[in-house]
């Protein structure tokens, strides 16, 4: 009979590696849960030397302080031994073998207890005896299991891991030596240096600190400003420092001090004169002041904006920027109703747009600003463009005479009025003249005027400009100016009524040269016409829209409005002309119909063309956001000012405080509903900006009550932008209107924090509101995509009737949906593919028989060019 049992050490021999591995895992775990309060205690005491605080308190204290980690550590090290039991092989060989399926370790061990005689038992025990062993050689190491937080529910250990990180970020092993002097009697036994120093640039240049005992080269360069910190130990009197690189006065005590600071203004040499002691000659590299040019072309577009490119650099960066624009008296053309002297107007002053992102020490950018209304536009100006870079220095351009760009009015009758507006402003001892002129012009009104509209308008700004005369108030003068801006824009533009006229007229002249089959070239006259008035009426829609949203900002529009893009109607009249060259006027006529009729019913909404209310929503969320982060980063510098004074000088604080609010109305150009809110943030930070030099500590509180206010017009900002989110009743439409409300209840906690003067709240309050933000932004973003899936298919759909009964533009039934389209076969034969080839073969054959009409011939082609 075979034998029944196999030595242990032969039944180990596979597991040798992974039972060892496993006996050391078990010893790391208790060595670590003995001993963590050792270890944490000595990176502890480790983290503190290397920090310095032994060179920040008495000496009493350190060596308090020394006993009371000694005993610590001494009963960590006893709390260790006595916990501490080593494991034993046993219990390595029992970990690994519970990991195992089925216990293979203990199953190889064991020996047959019972039916060893009998032939079949013990068959069956060696067969299960040698699947155990080949699981054997599948055994890994059991992995040690290191964590201690049962034993340290406090997490005490972190603490100590959390104070040496901070240790090697912000201190130095060489700090660690100093404690070595510090002895009962008093004497310096330092083996480390005497005296430390550090370099510190100013913030702005975003270079790194410089542990000044670690340079030993000779020469040191450093930036303009930067910070110059120094500690002297030991006895007072046995160091002291000799520097020509500050603007300090030459003081023999005060060379002595065990504490000095003072910032470069100047290349020179610092000496530490001592034992220990080293010298450096300093260059100090110059901060240089920003520069800026205006160069490209200056270029107006239609509306009247203005667009001056211009380009700055700095050597560490642009921060604020201002066009200054004046009148240049001498270039004027004085004849006429310039000839008189005008009245004292300030100049235009224009923040200038900064790039969001990226580099702001070299770059380029385009002022864009609308100066149509203003009485100097299309006159000879000076431009001068300024820049300041964080030190508060200033650069400008050369001053340059341009002509100030604004709105070209091409109807003679808009262009007199506009002149006469001109005059207006340019003084008020125009004011008879300009009657004369005006009645001048309108003498003969049935010649002059589409409707009797304008005439009207401009008989009562007749009656207003005769009743009051030459003693004209400045508001009295502003509304007159007004009144004749927009007459200027209702006769160069027209108005809805006389666009739709026009519509209409070239739609019926179009309707009428296909009943009578006029010529092509007759034809193509007729549908540029039409296209011309369609777009005409486009923007006059437009223009009514965004003037009815703004004098009724919260009304909501309660008729069913049916939206169609420029590029839908562009397609629907190719599709006319289309079909009119093939020939098939009955077609072209019903889709002409079509159109007049959605033209008739259509409505433009608030807001920017080809934009959906959820685009227009995801902009303004993203300006808000942007505006947010603005003010934070202010209220960041202003901490910043707070705990380093030394690294801005008054006239580089004074010179960003009064761009702040330069910066606020900058941010909210270009949308909609804003100019007035940007307009008063403007004002607010020039107010501002000339109150630092006259109210001294005030200017502080001033600034934070700036800040505060800027803080609660952004959130009145958000809750405006929030009533009217798409998306409602869906799961991320509600999720970001919720995300949207933290927002607001975050902006509110800072402008509290602010009006407190807790600049820190305020800066955690506004991290807050932009996080939710842009989770608010994100929700919306899924809100749109949803709405959009479940809305495809669904752009053709026409108002009103049975959707089964409508046709779309074009003549076809609308689908069962009252889509335009339909799901039905189009094609009734089996062979789908097989009939296409039939039909394009026919066309081809066609095409070239020479003996076709040429009509015929080329709609062949372009079928084959098509298809």
């Amino acid at each position: 009979m075979p034998e029944t049992g196999t030595p242990p050490t032969d039944i180990l021999k596979p597991i040798k590696w992974p039972l060892r591995l496993t006996l050391w895992g078990m010893t790391a775990e208790r060595i670590t849960r003995a001993f963590w309060p050792l270890w944490s205690l000595v990176i502890t005491a480790l983290a503190l030397l290397m920090l310095g605080v032994q060179d920040m308190v008495a000496v009493e204290w350190v060596w308090a302080a020394g006993a009371g980690f000694a005993a610590a550590l001494l009963w960590a090290l006893w709390r260790g031994a006595r916990m501490l039991r080593l494991p034993r092989r046993a219990e390595a060989v029992a970990r690994l073998d519970s990991t195992l399926r089925g216990n293979p370790i203990q199953a190889a061990l064991d020996d047959q207890a019972i039916g060893a005689a009998d032939v079949g038992s013990q068959a069956i025990w060696q067969a299960h005896q040698q699947r155990m062993r080949e699981r054997l050689a599948r055994a890994k190491a059991v992995e040690p299991d290191l964590r201690v937080a049962k034993a340290d529910p406090f997490a005490l250990r972190y603490v100590a891991l959390l104070a040496f990180a901070a240790a090697l970020v912000f201190g130095s092993f060489l700090r660690v030596s100093s404690v070595t002097a510090m002895g009962p009697t008093g004497v310096d036994l330092a083996a480390g240096p005497a005296w430390e120093g550090w370099m510190e640039p100013p913030g702005y240049t975003r270079l790194p600190s410089v542990y000044l005992n670690d340079i030993t080269a000779p020469g040191i360069e450093v930036p303009e400003g930067a910070q110059i910190t120094l500690r002297m130990y030991g006895e007072v009197g046995q160091l002291s420092v000799d520097e020509s690189i500050s603007d300090r006065a030459p003081v023999p005590e005060q060379a002595q001090d065990t504490a000095q600071d003072f910032a470069v203004v100047r290349s020179g040499t610092l000496a530490i004169e001592g034992p220990g002691g080293r010298a450096w000659d300093v260059s100090m590299k110059p901060d240089a002041a920003p520069t800026v040019t205006r160069g490209g072309e200056i270029e107006s577009s239609y509306e009247g904006d203005a667009q001056i490119p211009f380009s700055a650099s700095d050597d560490y960066g642009v921060v604020a920027g201002t066009a200054r624009i004046e009148l240049a008296l001498d270039a004027v053309d004085r004849r006429y109703l310039l000839a008189a002297d005008p009245e004292p107007r300030d100049p235009i002053e224009v923040p200038l747009p900064m790039p969001i992102a990226g580099d702001r020490s070299d770059f380029t950018e385009t002022l864009v600003e609308n100066f149509s209304q203003h009485p100097w536009a299309n006159l000879p100006v000076t431009l001068t463009i300024s820049v300041q870079d964080e030190a508060g220095q200033t650069g400008t351009s050369d001053p340059e005479v341009i002509t100030l760009p604004g709105r070209r009015f091409f109807d003679p009758l808009a262009a007199a009025v506009i002149e006469e507006r001109r005059a207006l402003l340019w003084t008020r001892d125009n004011v008879p003249e300009i009657g004369q002129l005006l009645r001048a012009i309108s003498h003969r009104p049935d010649d002059l005027f589409r409707s009797a509209v304008p005439y009207l308008r401009l008989r009562q700004i007749l009656r207003d400009i005769e009743g009051v005369g030459t003693g004209m108030s400045d508001d009295r003068q502003a509304e007159v100016a007004k009144a004749m801006w927009d007459l200027a824009i209702t006769l160069e533009e027209g108005d809805l009524a006389s666009a739709m006229e026009r519509l209409q007229r070239a739609q019926e002249r179009l309707s009428e040269a296909m009943k009578n089959g006029a010529s092509d070239q007759e034809i193509a006259e007729l549908m540029q016409e039409l296209r011309e008035a369609t777009d005409d009426y486009l923007r006059q829609l437009s223009r009514q829209a965004q003037q009815n949203a703004e004098q009724n900002p919260d009304m909501a529009q309660s008729q069913e409005t049916m939206e169609m893009s420029q590029n839908d109607l562009q397609r629907m009249m190719d599709r006319i002309q289309e079909l009119m060259e093939e020939g098939r006027m009955a077609e072209a006529q019903e889709a002409l119909e079509q159109l007049q009729q959605l033209m008739e019913n259509m409505q433009v909404t608030e807001g920017q063309q080809g934009q959906s209310p959820g685009e227009q929503a995801m902009e303004g969320l993203g300006e808000t956001l942007r505006e947010q982060q603005g003010l934070s980063d202010e209220a960041f510098r202003e901490l910043q000012d707070q705990f380093n004074p030394g690294q801005q000088g008054p006239q580089g604080q004074q010179g960003q405080q009064g761009q702040q609010g330069q910066q606020q109305g900058q941010s909210g150009q270009g949308r909609d509903g804003q100019q007035g809110r940007d307009g008063q943030g403007q004002q607010q930070g020039q107010g501002q900006g000339d109150q630092q030099g006259q109210q001294g500590q005030g200017g502080q509180q001033s600034l934070e009550d700036s800040l505060a206010e800027r803080q609660r017009q952004l959130r009145d900002e958000l809750n405006r932008q929030s009533q009217n989110l798409p998306g409602a009743g869906t799961e991320p439409g509600e999720a970001a209107r919720d995300a949207l409300r933290r927002a607001e209840e975050a902006m509110d906690g800072a402008e509290e924090a602010l009006r407190n003067d807790d600049l820190a709240g305020a800066i955690d309050e506004q991290s807050q509101a932009m996080e939710a933000l842009r989770e608010g932004m994100r929700n919306l973003g899924e809100a749109m995509a949803q709405q959009q899936q479940q809305n495809q298919g669904q752009q053709g759909q026409a108002q009103g009737g049975n959707p089964g009964q409508q046709r779309d533009p074009l003549g076809r039934n609308s689908g069962a949906n009252g889509n335009i389209g339909t799901d039905e076969n189009m094609v009734q034969d089996e062979d789908v593919y097989r009939r296409a080839r039939e039909l394009l073969d026919e066309i081809r054959r066609r095409s070239g028989e020479g003996e076709r009409p040429d009509e015929e011939l080329e709609y062949l082609e372009r079928l084959l060019e098509r298809f």
